[in-house]
């Protein structure tokens, strides 16, 4: 397997984006963390958000150094982080779109 990486934007940061689709196995992590490495426990895709250590739900999603959305349930470290475990604090739809297709939950078509 091709080495694995993520880029951690701020120090204080708690997901770091995935610079590539992300299997299990060590990644380098990128940027201003303090940790040279990760261990991812499921896939991430590209570009996506991969958490840097264990967060609790109704914790806060921090990126770019700003909160950026709560988690609707726990969210073990090296996971995928992306709308089916947490949600957005700008964007109220957000919860109602589906978390791979980003199609929209709570519309029926006919």
């Amino acid at each position: 397997m091709a080495e694995q990486s993520a880029f951690q934007i701020k120090q204080e940061d708690n997901v770091a984006t995935a610079l590539q689709a992300l299997e299990p196995g060590t990644v380098q992590l990128l940027g201003d963390g303090m940790d040279p490495s990760l261990e991812a426990v499921t896939e991430v895709p590209a570009g996506h958000k991969i958490a840097l250590r264990d967060i609790g739900p109704g914790e806060p999603i921090v990126k770019y150094g700003v909160v950026i959305g709560r988690s609707t349930k726990e969210i073990k470290k090296g996971s995928w982080v992306h709308l089916h475990v947490m949600e957005s604090i700008y964007d109220e739809r957000s919860s109602h779109l589906d978390a791979v297709t980003g199609t929209p939950k709570d519309t029926k078509y006919e």
